[in-house]
C-alpha cells in the first residue's frame, strides 16, 4: 500500500511539473517554422507534437545559424512614455530556435523615475538582474494575504519574481537604470493591470469597477478615458 501511495504522489508531482512549464523537446532543438499551416491534429503524430510544444518545427535541415542569434539588445528603448519605461523582449517570436527551450529574457530602460507597473506574467517566474541604477523592485502574494515582498536593488543585484504573481520595478533615481530579466517560457506573456483592467475592449462596465475598487463610477470613468 505504501508502495502504490507513493508512485501515486511521484505521478501527481510529475503531472504538476509537466503542466507548470513549456513542455519539454525532444529532440535537439526545435526551430519554429514561421511559414507552417499546421492546423489538424487528427492528420498525423507530428501535426499534433506541434501543439503540444506551441510551434511547427522546421526541418532540420533547413536550420541556419541565424536561427539561434538575435542582435540589438545593447541598445536602449525609448522610454519618452507615459511610464517611463521600455521592455525590449527577446523571446521565441525573435529568436525561433527558443521554441520548446522554456528560456527567454528582455531588456528593461527606466528613464529617472519610470516605473514598469504592476504586471504579471502567466506562463514564467522571472529572475530580475539591476545592470545600472537603482530599482524599487517587488510582489505580491496571493489572496488572502497579499503580502508585498518588496527590495531597493542596486547594479548587480538579483530578484526573483515567481510565476503569476503581480510584480513592478521602480527607478529610484534621478538617472537612468537598466535591467534584464530572464523568464522561464519561450513566450511568457504580460498582463499590465491597469491596461486589462481600465482599457479592455469592450470597457468592463463601471458599475463593476467603481464596486470593486470602492469608487465612484465617475473616477472609473476618468481612469478607462486615460487608456
Amino acid at each position: 500500500m505504501a508502495t502504490k501511495f507513493f508512485l501515486l504522489a511521484f505521478l501527481a508531482l510529475a503531472a504538476s511539473r509537466a503542466l507548470a512549464s513549456d513542455p519539454g523537446q525532444l529532440q535537439d532543438f526545435c526551430v519554429t517554422d514561421r511559414t507552417s499551416q499546421a492546423v489538424n491534429c487528427s492528420k498525423c503524430v507530428y501535426v499534433c507534437a506541434v501543439f503540444v510544444n506551441g510551434f511547427a518545427c522546421k526541418d532540420p535541415k533547413n536550420v541556419v545559424v541565424e536561427d539561434f542569434l538575435f542582435s540589438g539588445l545593447h541598445m536602449a528603448g525609448n522610454t519618452s512614455n507615459k511610464q517611463g519605461s521600455a521592455v525590449s523582449a527577446v523571446n521565441v517570436a525573435h529568436i525561433p530556435s527558443l521554441n520548446t527551450l522554456g528560456i527567454s529574457l528582455a531588456r528593461v530602460d527606466y528613464a529617472p523615475y519610470g516605473q514598469n507597473p504592476p504586471h504579471i506574467h502567466p506562463r514564467a517566474s522571472e529572475i530580475l538582474t539591476v545592470l545600472e541604477g537603482s530599482l524599487y523592485v517587488g510582489f505580491m502574494t496571493s489572496n488572502p494575504e497579499n503580502k508585498l515582498f518588496s527590495k531597493v536593488l542596486n547594479k548587480g543585484d538579483v530578484f526573483v519574481l515567481p510565476q503569476g504573481l503581480i510584480h513592478f520595478q521602480f527607478n529610484t533615481k534621478n538617472k537612468e537604470a537598466i535591467a534584464i530579466a530572464a523568464l522561464s517560457s519561450k513566450n511568457p506573456g504580460v498582463i499590465t493591470i491597469a491596461n486589462a483592467v481600465f482599457g479592455s475592449m469592450p470597457s468592463i462596465s463601471d458599475d463593476i469597477l467603481a464596486k470593486a475598487f470602492q469608487v465612484d463610477k465617475k473616477i472609473v470613468d476618468h481612469v478607462q478615458a486615460q487608456f
